[in-house]
This record gives C-alpha cells, sequence and structure tokens, in this order.
C-alpha cells in the first residue's frame, strides 16, 4: 500500500481511537500521550515515516516550559482563586444583589453583571458557576424566581470566564495560533508576517464578551415584562438601605481597579500578559489582606489549588503534543486540509465544519482538551484560506462556551447540579438553559457575519 495512504489512514485511526478511548472515561492526558506513541510505533514499523522526527518532541516540551507567555496561566488561576477563596466574589454578589434587588428580574441582573465581573478577574468558569450557585440560587429561590430561570441565568454567566478576557482559555489560544500563523504565512512566502499576540486575542474578544452580557441582560429585562412572577423584586429593608452605598464602593470598587490595571495594561499595551498577570496575582492577594481574609491557610489552599489546576492544564498540553506531531508525521495534516478544502462553500463551509466538530466535541472534552486536539490540525487549512487568526480563536472561544452550557452534556450544568438543592432537578436546569444557549447562537450568527465585531479593536490598538 501507499505510505502516504497508508499514513492517512492511521491517522484518521487514531484521531477517533483517541475520541473512542476518551468517552469511555480514560485520563485524558495519558490517553493522548499513551494511543499515540502506539500508533507512532506501528507507522514507523511499517515505513511510514523516519523514527528520527521524533526528535520534534523533546524540543517541543523545552518550547513550553521555557515560553514566558504561559507563564500567565498559573498566575491567572493564583489570581482567580484568590479572590474567590478571600470573599471578594461573595460580598460582590450579595451587595449587587441588593443594588438591583428592588427591580424585577433584579437579581438575575446582578447575576449576570457579577458574572461578567468575576470572568474579568478570575476567568475560573467551575469556581465562578459553583460560587453563584452556593450564594445566588438559594436567595433566588427564597425571593420567588422560577428555578428555571435562576438555574440558567447562573450557569450562563458563570461560562462568560470561557470568552472574556483573561480567560486562560485565549492564552493558550493565542500562543498557539502565533505559532501556526508564522508557519502559514512563511509557507506563502510572506517572512514578515504581522504577529498575532494573546494581547490581540483578548483584544479582539472584548466586544464579542460585552455583547454575551448585554443580550443575557437584554433577556432578564424581557422577563421581567413578559412573566414577572417568574423573577419577583426583592425590596432592600429600609435599615440597610443607609449603608448600601458605602457597601457597593467597598464590593465593586476594589475588584473594578484589579480589572481595569490587569486588562487595561494589556490592551494599552504598556504590561505582556505575564507582566499583568503578575500585578493580578499580587492585586488579589492583597485585597485578601485588606479584607482580613488571608491566613496562612488560605495561602496554602490557595497556592495548592493553582498547583493542581495548572498541573492538569499543561499535563494535557504535553499528552496533546505528542498527539499533534504523531498526527502530523503520518499526513494527517494533508487529510484535514483536503477534507476541509474539499467541502462546498470553500471557506464558510470549512469554517462551518470545524465548529460543528468542536461542538460536538465538547459534550464529551473539556475546553483545553479541545483546543489542544483539534486546533493544532485544523488551524493551518483554515488560516491558509486567510482565515483571520483572531477572529478564528474568538468564535472558537465562543462556539466552546456555547457547548459547555448545551445540554445534556454541558460541563457548567454539572458544576451548577452539584451544588443545588434536591428540589431543583436536573430536568429544570436543563430547561432553563435553552434560552441563554439560544442567545449564544445569536452571538456567534452575528460574530460570523460581523468579523469585525471582534477585528475591529486589535485593528485599533495594534495598527
Amino acid at each position: 500500500m501507499d505510505p502516504v495512504l497508508l499514513g492517512e489512514i492511521l491517522a484518521g485511526s487514531m484521531f477517533f481511537g483517541i475520541i473512542g478511548l476518551l468517552m469511555l472515561g480514560f485520563p485524558v492526558a495519558f490517553t493522548l500521550a499513551g494511543v499515540s506513541l502506539i500508533f507512532g510505533l506501528v507507522g514507523m514499523s511499517l515505513g511510514v515515516f523516519d523514527p528520527s522526527n521524533y526528535a520534534a518532541l523533546p524540543s517541543r516540551y523545552i518550547g513550553f516550559m521555557t515560553n514566558e507567555v504561559l507563564v500567565a496561566v498559573p498566575l491567572f488561576i493564583f489570581m482567580g482563586v484568590m479572590l474567590e477563596r478571600s470573599g471578594i466574589a461573595e460580598q460582590l454578589l450579595l451587595t449587587m444583589g441588593k443594588l438591583f434587588g428592588n427591580l424585577r428580574g433584579g437579581l438575575g441582573i446582578s447575576v449576570v453583571i457579577v458574572g461578567a465581573l468575576l470572568a474579568a478577574s478570575t476567568g475560573v468558569v467551575g469556581a465562578t458557576v459553583v460560587t453563584m450557585g452556593l450564594i445566588s440560587l438559594p436567595a433566588m429561590m427564597r425571593a420567588g424566581y422560577d428555578p428555571r430561570l435562576a438555574c440558567g441565568v447562573i450557569c450562563a454567566s458563570g461560562t462568560l470566564g470561557q470568552i472574556i478576557p483573561p480567560s486562560t482559555v485565549l492564552i493558550f489560544m493565542g500562543d498557539m495560533l502565533a505559532g501556526i500563523n508564522s508557519q502559514v504565512q512563511m509557507a506563502k512566502g510572506n517572512f514578515a508576517p504581522a504577529p498575532v499576540s494573546v494581547g490581540d486575542l483578548f483584544a479582539g474578544a472584548f466586544f464579542p464578551g460585552l455583547l454575551l452580557v448585554g443580550l443575557y441582560l437584554l433577556w432578564m429585562v424581557i422577563k421581567a415584562f413578559i412573566s414577572p412572577q417568574s423573577c419577583p423584586a426583592t425590596p432592600v429593608p429600609p435599615e440597610e438601605k443607609q449603608h448600601l452605598g458605602r457597601e457597593v464602593v467597598t464590593a465593586l470598587v476594589p475588584p473594578l481597579l484589579l480589572i481595569i490595571a490587569v486588562l487595561g495594561s494589556i490592551l494599552g499595551g504598556i504590561a505582556t500578559p505575564t507582566e499583568a498577570a503578575s500585578v493580578g496575582a499580587v492585586g488579589a492577594t492583597i485585597l485578601a489582606g485588606l479584607r482580613l481574609k488571608l491566613s496562612a491557610q488560605t495561602f496554602k489552599d490557595v497556592v495548592i489549588s493553582t498547583a493542581t489546576i495548572t498541573s492538569m492544564i499543561f499535563i494535557i498540553l504535553f499528552g496533546a503534543s505528542v498527539f499533534s506531531i504523531v498526527f502530523r508525521l503520518m499526513g494527517g495534516d494533508a487529510l484535514v486540509h483536503d477534507l476541509l478544502s474539499g467541502l462546498p462553500g470553500g471557506v464558510v463551509g470549512a469554517v462551518i465544519a470545524v465548529m460543528a466538530m468542536m461542538f460536538v466535541l465538547g459534550f464529551i472534552l473539556d475546553t483545553f482538551e479541545i483546543i489542544f486536539i483539534v486546533l493544532p490540525i485544523t488551524a493551518p487549512v483554515l488560516l491558509n484560506l486567510d482565515v483571520s487568526p483572531v477572529w478564528l480563536g474568538v468564535i472558537v472561544g465562543m462556539n466552546l462556551q456555547t457547548s459547555f452550557l448545551t445540554p445534556p452534556f454541558g460541563f457548567a450544568l454539572f458544576y451548577l447540579r452539584g451544588v443545588a438543592p434536591s428540589k431543583v432537578t436536573t430536568g429544570m436546569i436543563y430547561q432553563g438553559v435553552v434560552p441563554f444557549v439560544v442567545l449564544q447562537v445569536v452571538a456567534l450568527v452575528l460574530l460570523f457575519l460581523f468579523p469585525e465585531i471582534a477585528t475591529w479593536l486589535p485593528r485599533v490598538l495594534y495598527s
């Protein structure tokens, strides 16, 4: 058999074999690396590729370990965990609930606003959904909210950390797309390609993130008019109103200043994402200290949690690197190129196909697993078709956020299910998120039809 055809068959079999094993519940990182090495050995024995090509793997690992941009990941995770453990997120939720409580739908509006603020200061989806589920859901239930609406707005607002900077997903995608875009442009003969950075992706995700927040808020306002019994007002007692202004200032201003310092320095070109992340980590620690919440035990818990989350992400990245190299050596990139280039609709058809595949994979795989597996083998083809790398990164992030929220396998739904009271059924959670999934699809369509939503701000800031 032709070695090229044999390699493509092996590459396709490896991809579907890994997906099958992951669906059976095998550990992601070890499945990626183990299955890839087995297929690699088979490929070498059949003469599909030269075993000396495996030398690329150590240099890839060293590249990850010496990549300054990726240092921002544990720092942003530390910042988010510190804000959550120090009670700042809880104070935000309670205070914003009082501020908007006099309005119909006010608690839902406060959840959306706090979800956006936590997304811009933590970027850790699981922690945000759990925190808001523990604090806001009981308050909304006591206020007489429809459990389906309460669950929907909490899940949707909690997933904003996927797309609103400083999302850790955007950091990895920005770093990956920068390298892929350079390779694609050099292959085209453009030896001085316009650089793509994490800052570009952060700027590109800014308006799409605000678009989602606006759509969520609009839905809460509509629900307050068409179904006031589902989201009644919760008037603040007169004795609490006296101190409400001070509470708003103390709860809102410190994290807001931290967000402005971190994101403003990145978008303004004052600091790199890694430098801004270090400022965020130190700032979150200072805020915890000022709130008298920074004990030795708290600091230890934050460090351990940060190390655990970071290790989980990077070990998946290392396993995915083995998969990516073996897949490419066996000619998988040519197979993907032929498949996507041959689809009807040209560039539009190729993008829709990749988005559909990622959306479906989002039911069974985590966001990091998907971008580490799918992006390296599909992004080169899409960028070669002149798709904007910034737009691609943003629409991938929003697409994965949608699958993170979609029943029956959306991860955000499981996070809320774990902390919701027994009287809130799984069916209620599923029904509650459906309108927000529709809003996500609307935002995706708008971003697809009007790429300037993602590309305008990076062009203005960095051109």
